[in-house]
């Protein structure tokens, strides 16, 4: 009886030889250079940094973020490190919710670790446009009445004293916007 040659059982003889098989022949693949990799890198966050010497807002939103019919303000979550309760509850009863991080995964890293969209103490909230349109104009129709009010005050004169009707008398109320001059060092 001739004795045959052991080997492990399942291992082709190439290998066991130092051959490679026709699987293992190395196939020619194009390895990306350090220099090609970090221009390639650059030229993404040129993309998305914009001009690095004009700084960056940390609470730019793109406008092509925010659905139709729908408003993002950024709201305030924590205060010196600490959260008040009490404003989360009148931002949710002034119907603020905050913007799952889902929603936009560019704007948090790791965008399934997180569950909200948070920078500095600030969360990124949403609530209806129509809401946050009338409550702007309760607060713009606020504004005019407390100028109407101070206008009424400066026009008018304590009892027993003369009225202000006359031309010098009467006080002068300016109502242009001008540009204020900023004092040169």
């Amino acid at each position: 009886m001739e004795l045959e040659e052991t080997r492990p059982v399942g291992r082709p003889r190439s290998i066991l030889a130092g051959k490679p098989t026709r699987e293992e022949a190395p196939t020619e693949t194009k390895v990306e250079s350090s220099r090609d990799r970090a221009a390639k890198r650059a030229a993404e966050l040129r993309g998305h940094l914009g001009s690095m010497d004009e700084g960056t807002d940390d609470f730019f939103v793109p406008p092509e973020f925010i659905p139709d019919g729908w408003s993002y303000e950024w709201k305030r979550k924590t205060n010196v490190g600490m959260e008040d309760p009490a404003y989360q509850v009148a931002l949710a009863r002034m119907g603020w919710e905050p913007v799952p991080a889902s929603r936009h995964p560019s704007m948090m890293p790791d965008g399934n670790k997180y569950q909200i969209i948070e920078r500095k103490g600030m969360v990124l909230m949403e609530r209806p446009l129509e809401i946050t349109q009338e409550a702007r104009d309760i607060e713009r129709n606020k504004a005019r009445n407390q100028i109407r009010q101070k206008e009424a005050q400066l026009s008018s004169a304590p009892d027993g004293t003369m009225t202000r009707d006359h031309a010098q008398a009467r006080p002068k109320i300016n109502k242009s916007f001008e540009a204020i001059p900023i004092p040169k060092d």
